[in-house]
């Protein structure tokens, strides 16, 4: 087998980081030269591993941006924060010999520069790496447009016409003058739709997510391999804290509230979370790196923790509130542990809905979001019929590196796979 330069970008939170890191693992263990690009404040989670790492510039005052959550603006903000980290994969690629075999293993986001590339290294392939369903536009049903599911009866053509004003109204003017500039200085014919444009990119897609958690839509780009969740944990030998441990033997299984590592605008949310666990009467776990978003003054029945391992808390937790974040989502189902769901923005609302309709979980849309409200969807999650018997066998379908051996031999070998004909030509 030939030995290849694997070059991989990410963008984000640690949600997005952690599979990509995953990926990256693999494809070195299988002895090939993995290069690893992402937002620099993620050195800590890549340097110990070994890989090569280049720190990608990144704007944090755009997590103060209160139009990061905004179910129409928020991409507008994730663009243009993304496009100084986006701007040094071409450079990058540039440096390296052109005879080198190279593939470059992207974050959607990163695709736009990654077709740049092609001028640069005529011979590279382009995967991209697709982290939930919502990433990956469809007409087909379940169809989700932020918190409003559209009904099946409305025909196809509908939809069709739905997204193509989604584009023309909420993607084009934001992202496609700065596409085409590029493309333009690179001797590149511009493009008339940045939405019709972007999933034809990638020579192969991958999805980072199970087809029982999303099936396969009919217009999802070809060759397609389908993936499995790939989890990961950077200390995944860590033990739960003296003060963690001691907590959760001190009672009954705690109420987790998270909304996210990279949301530093949830004191509202915790504020709830605070209420309508004390009304329950419920014992709780508060976890964020922002500290001041927790109320100051919480009882022995309450713990807050900046950073836990999912992996090792969830097992020992009544139910996880969160905000539908892929990563987190995933973990839950993993554990076997109900979920309330409380979307912002982004895939929120797709994945809540999905493991809504897996029969594990329920969905609050964070704009709804109050202690009443709260109290009330926990009771009826908690207090549904054959909740735990639903849970565990959602948990039992998780086969650890099965997804992620299956991308990596799609990646590295010439061969077909019975889910993504045809064949992507890799090497």
């Amino acid at each position: 087998m030939e030995t290849q330069h694997y070059v991989v970008v990410t963008i984000g939170s640690a949600g997005d980081l952690f599979p990509f890191l995953a990926l990256a693992l693999a494809l070195r263990a299988r002895g090939h030269r993995v290069s690893f690009l992402a937002p620099e404040q993620h050195g800590p989670w890549v340097r110990p591993t070994g890989l090569p790492f280049t720190g990608l510039p990144a704007d944090e005052a755009v997590l103060r941006d209160p139009d990061l959550w905004h179910p129409t603006r928020g991409f507008g903000v994730v663009w243009r924060a993304t496009r100084p980290a986006m701007a040094r994969i071409v450079p990058f690629i540039e440096a390296l010999p052109r005879e080198e075999p190279c593939t470059l293993l992207v974050h959607p986001l990163a695709l736009p520069e990654a077709d740049l590339c092609r001028v640069a290294h005529p011979g590279v392939k382009i995967a991209a790496a697709y982290l939930a369903p919502a990433n990956l536009m469809t007409v087909h049903d379940p169809l989700m447009v932020g918190p409003w599911r559209v009904p099946a009866w409305v025909p196809l053509s509908a939809r069709r016409a739905f997204w193509r004003w989604v584009g023309r109204r909420f993607i084009d003017p934001v992202a496609l003058a700065d596409v085409n500039a590029a493309r333009t200085a690179h001797g590149l014919p511009p493009v008339p739709s940045l939405m019709d444009w972007i999933a034809a990119v990638p020579d192969v897609s991958l999805t980072l997510f199970p087809d029982w958690f999303a099936p396969t839509q009919p217009d999802w780009p070809q060759p397609l391999v389908r993936g499995d969740f790939p989890l990961f944990d950077p200390n995944a030998d860590a033990t739960l804290s003296a003060d963690l441990q001691a907590f959760l033997q001190a009672g009954p299984p705690p109420l987790v509230f998270t909304h996210g590592t990279g949301n530093t605008q949830a004191a509202a949310y915790f504020r709830d979370a605070f209420a309508a666990a004390t009304r329950l009467g419920r014992r709780a776990v508060f976890l964020t790196p922002h500290r001041e978003q927790v109320p100051a003054d919480l009882p022995p029945s309450m713990l807050w923790q900046d950073y836990v391992p999912l992996r090792a808390l969830l097992p020992h937790a009544a139910a996880l509130v969160h905000h539908g974040g892929i990563g987190t989502t995933a973990e839950a189902l993993r554990a076997g542990a109900p979920q309330l769901v409380v979307p912002l923005a982004h895939d929120q609302f797709d994945n809540g809905a999905r493991v809504t309709a897996l029969g594990v979980a329920a969905s609050l849309p964070a704009t709804r979001l109050n202690e009443r409200r709260l109290v009330r969807a926990l009771g009826d999650l908690l207090g549904a019929p054959g909740l735990a018997e639903r849970t565990r066998a959602v948990a039992g379908r998780f086969q650890p590196g099965a997804g992620i051996d299956r991308m990596c031999d799609v990646l590295t070998s010439r061969s077909r796979t019975p889910d993504a004909p045809p064949a992507p030509r890799f090497p």
